[in-house]
């Protein structure tokens, strides 16, 4: 199947191709002709496989096919609601890139930077809107945002904007809308939150995935070294040195480890930067430029940047830490492999997260490769503690999750094809949702 073949305008078609790609992923072929046809969509694949475009594109050409004419300033028809800032910048330059030959304009909201500016652009007038949902409202209180025109609602990343606490804001949002729109849900995971959302907002939604949820890609490569806490950071920075990684993501669990830890490798002589909800916007924008261009050989983040970061040809991703939720080991190590190539995501595991190793093996049906490097061998009398400082702030046996996520359909849409066939995370917390939107 060709871009040519899904019924894209040949604006559209000169925006991919300069784009250089030519042949659309499983998730596009298959979104794009239901989006085009006008249906609500539940939509769930791997990261890194294409699904921004997968509803940007469609999103375009339905905006183009269905613009009426409008006095005064331009109403805001297509709404996009992101988790963080970094997802909602990294989709706004995608709407932008396969939205540049088309007489359609565009903005980004979100927290951290002045309002002023975002809002003198809004009160001009944009036909999409890409937001964080926090300082969405922020502009629907100063009146410089009207969403009752809004057409087409694309929620990305359903699942981790609800693990955020941000269902409160989503309903705000929802209750300002026309019922009479177009609703794509994305998401990585199928929680029963994320269906009972599903069923509050899409209509007969044609549930579209291209892949097992919760599932690793094949093309990276995984492997845990066991090795004591105390002796992490020592392993890790030989790891680097001796390999002459140049490109390393290195995942904490929490906001002050990411600090401590990239503060330690600066002073091992590798070049690092932290990033997370604590920095602000110039400083993570800078954090992430550096990295991408190689002036910062590693940047350490916490979860809150595994859903927002897009880095070509990422080929390394350590996990410092495991994470307390199984699903977010999913999302890390998806940093690497994107697009086809492959990478390569290594865990340091000590005896406290071992727990928490079952679980991801559990939830990704594999298990997963041991290698324990020689001179760091674990100390077999050291005795399991519990880990502090999950998403939760308690302290957990291991970090072992409450409950199993939920792996089948039931009560939520029914699988539609292409052919048309049918085949309380949510309070809100100052210290996760002000990450994505403050």
């Amino acid at each position: 199947m060709s871009f040519e073949s899904l019924g894209l305008s040949t604006e559209i078609l000169r925006a991919i191709s300069e784009k250089g790609y030519n042949t659309p992923t499983p998730i596009q072929q298959q979104a794009i002709p239901l989006i085009l046809e006008g249906r609500d969509i539940m939509g769930g694949a791997q990261t890194g496989t294409g699904k921004t475009a997968g509803f940007t594109l469609p999103l375009l050409q339905r905006l183009i096919s269905t613009a009426a004419p409008h006095k005064g300033r331009r109403p805001l028809r297509a709404l996009i609601l992101t988790p963080t800032r970094e997802l909602a910048a990294q989709v706004h330059e995608s709407v932008q890139t396969y939205g540049r030959h088309l007489p359609l304009k565009s903005a980004v909201v979100f927290g951290g930077v002045s309002i002023n500016p975002q809002k003198q652009k809004l009160i001009k007038g944009v036909d999409i809107l890409v937001a964080t949902p926090g300082r969405l409202l922020d502009h629907v209180g100063q009146r410089s945002v009207d969403l009752s025109k809004v057409e087409f609602l694309v929620l990305d990343e359903a699942d981790r904007m609800l693990d955020m606490g941000f269902i409160r804001d989503i309903r705000k949002v929802l209750a300002l809308l026309s019922k009479q729109r177009q609703t794509l849900l994305f998401s990585a995971t199928f929680s029963n939150d994320i269906k009972k959302l599903a069923n509050d907002l899409l209509k007969t939604p044609a549930l579209v995935e291209v892949a097992r949820q919760n599932t690793a890609a094949e093309n990276v490569t995984q492997v845990v070294h066991p090795v004591d806490k105390k002796r992490k950071r020592e392993l890790l920075s030989q790891l680097i040195g001796s390999n002459n990684w140049k490109q390393v993501l290195v995942f904490t669990r929490t906001k002050h480890g990411a600090n401590r830890l990239a503060e330690q490798l600066n002073t091992d002589g590798i070049t690092s930067a932290a990033i997370h909800g604590n920095k602000s916007q110039g400083a993570r924008t800078k954090a992430l430029a550096d990295f991408k261009s190689g002036k910062v050989r590693v940047m350490v983040a916490t979860d809150i940047a595994a859903r927002g970061l897009d880095i070509d040809q990422l080929p390394h991703v350590v996990n410092y830490e495991l994470p307390n939720v199984a699903e977010d080991y999913v999302h890390r190590i998806g940093r690497t492999g994107r697009a086809g190539h492959e990478g390569e995501a290594m865990s340091l595991v000590c005896v406290d997260e071992l727990k928490l190793l079952k679980d991801i093996e559990r939830l990704i049906n594999r298990e997963i490769a041991k290698d324990i490097i020689p001179g760091y061998e674990p100390d077999p009398s050291i005795k399991a503690e519990p880990i502090q400082n999950g998403r939760s702030g308690k302290p957990k046996q291991g970090g072992r999750r409450s409950s199993a996520p939920a792996r089948s359909h039931k009560g939520g849409p029914a699988p539609i094809h292409a052919n048309g066939n049918k085949g309380n995370r949510a309070r809100r917390s100052s210290g996760h949702a002000n990450q994505g939107s403050r």
